[in-house]
């Protein structure tokens, strides 16, 4: 749904859904070497931006282009609007471009959400690879901020190089004051690196969680997002209790113009986020 104006405040649902609202730009954040985070403050005398952990929005460079980027912030704070990505488009290139005060224009929130509120007094398993972890930090945040709801909270993370770690000074932070466990893994060790080496599904065998009782979120390159389910289905988590974020193809955020369609649904509208037994059937085949 488009972003418009609620009478608490805060950001509803637009007459039409295709209308990007202007933004501005309160910052580009570099990441890594490829990767920058957005801050987007809504224009003069607009209310605050609410949204769901795993949302995303339609964002539009005027005179470039649009393109769904997942949003990356807190729920929960008081905080500019956050967008994580990486510049290897034509849009996102020019987003990274992008200086203080300038306009971007904005449509959403769309899409599911993680289903943090049904997955209270579980173990909670967080897999993601390389940008992927951007969609899933709002669903950190929000799990964090109710800590005493869940049982064990398990962050797997993977790069493809130490400085390609995203969030590193907050994953320090969380795992030095939440009850927050935390195994990183990258493809390539630098000299310095101390820590683990391969890839991100091999980390999931040996990670402290309850397969019985636990829910795992999964975000990252397919190909990765395959073999972490294959993970965790051999320590035990079935198909109904693993979520992937399944974002790609997305153009419209509608269901109108039929490029993300998967199988019998659209990821704009009934994903991007997919419990895994609805799509198993046709995840990673070709041509699909």
């Amino acid at each position: 749904m488009a972003q418009t104006l609620d009478h608490d405040g805060t950001s509803g649902a637009a007459l039409d859904p295709r209308l990007p609202a202007p933004h501005r730009i309160a910052r580009v954040r570099d990441e890594t070497g490829d990767s920058f985070t957005l801050e987007i403050e809504p224009m003069s005398g607009a209310g605050r931006f609410s949204f769901l952990p795993g949302q995303f929005n339609m964002l539009y460079v005027f005179g470039v282009g649009e393109v769904p980027i997942s949003i990356s912030g807190d729920p929960l704070a008081q905080e500019p609007l956050q967008h994580t990505t990486r510049a290897v488009g034509a849009v996102t290139k020019a987003m990274r471009r992008l200086k203080r005060g300038d306009t971007i224009g904005i449509r959403g929130p769309f899409g599911a959400h993680w289903p943090i509120a049904d997955i209270e007094g579980r173990d909670v398993v967080i897999v993601a690879g390389g940008v992927g972890l951007a969609p899933l930090r709002p669903a950190l945040c929000q799990l964090l901020a109710n800590r005493e709801k869940y049982r064990r909270i398990v962050l797997v993370y993977g790069a493809r190089a130490p400085e390609d770690i995203l969030f590193r000074s907050e994953l320090e932070r969380w795992r030095d004051k939440f009850d927050l466990e935390v195994y990183i893994t990258v493809d390539r060790a630098s000299a310095d690196w101390r820590g683990n080496v391969g890839v991100v599904s091999t980390l999931i065998a040996h990670a402290p969680f309850d397969p019985s009782n636990a829910t795992a979120f999964v975000c990252g390159p397919e190909v990765m997002m395959r073999f972490a389910v294959m993970e965790l289905h051999t320590r035990g988590v079935p198909a109904d209790r693993t979520y992937l974020y399944m974002e790609r193809n997305m153009k419209c955020a509608i269901g109108f113009c039929g490029h993300c369609q998967y199988g019998p649904f659209f990821i704009c509208k009934d994903g991007p986020i997919f419990r895994f037994d609805r799509i198993e059937a046709i995840f990673g085949k070709a041509e699909i």
